[in-house]
């Protein structure tokens, strides 16, 4: 089975690529979710961070502050390296007990911070989603509710679309709509059925 890591930088549209493909057949794994999972109420996770940080990282339901964790993080590099010290080695733990129990063609998985953590030895190929910083902005903005300060902050904590696409061996670019996405997925859709490995941009 080929293994593709999909990332690309925060707004640049990896969730909806990611659907496409799963629209076509594709498995799908996503870093994201198993991090929302490991650091549930009563995750080892979960415990470690509000040891931690203390209790000010618990909501009124027992739950994790995330916005409050997030803005702990990106406001200190120390602190955020703890916490990627702590999930990330979890994480690639259980995409491997997925990829276990997968029988396809290929599959994708979708590590946002794939370029900044690096060490996932079991992938096969980097697909990168590329767009500009205007339209990432943009996009968080309108999906978050951030200030343009916030998505800044983000955006340097991020590694710069120049590096992650010197690492990419494909790219797909999301700067238009889905009528211009879908032919892209395609054209890489049927390469990784077929097992092909040559490098690729799809425009």
């Amino acid at each position: 089975m080929l293994v593709i890591g999909l990332t690309g930088g925060i707004g640049s549209g990896k969730s909806t690529v990611a659907a496409l493909f799963e629209k076509l057949g594709a498995p799908i794994i996503d870093a994201d979710v198993i991090a929302r999972q490991l650091t549930q109420p009563h995750q080892p996770a979960f415990t470690r961070i509000i040891e931690h940080f203390g209790d000010k990282l618990t909501q009124s339901d027992g739950s994790l502050n995330r916005r409050l964790l997030r803005q702990l993080i990106f406001a200190d590099t120390t602190q955020r390296r703890w916490l990627e010290s702590l999930l990330h080695p979890l994480i690639r733990e259980c995409i491997q007990a997925q990829l276990n129990k997968l029988n396809a063609p290929y599959c994708l998985i979708v590590i946002p911070l794939l370029v900044e953590t690096g060490a996932y030895p079991f992938l096969d190929r980097i697909l990168v989603v590329d767009t500009l910083k205007e339209h990432q902005i943009a996009r968080v903005a309108a999906r978050d509710r951030l200030s343009v300060q916030d998505i800044h902050t983000l955006l340097q904590t991020q590694a710069n679309r120049e590096l992650r696409l010197s690492l990419a061996d494909d790219v797909i670019h999301n700067d238009h709509d889905l009528t211009d996405l879908m032919p892209q997925v395609m054209r890489l859709h049927e390469q990784y059925a077929q097992n092909k490995t040559a490098p690729t941009t799809t425009k």
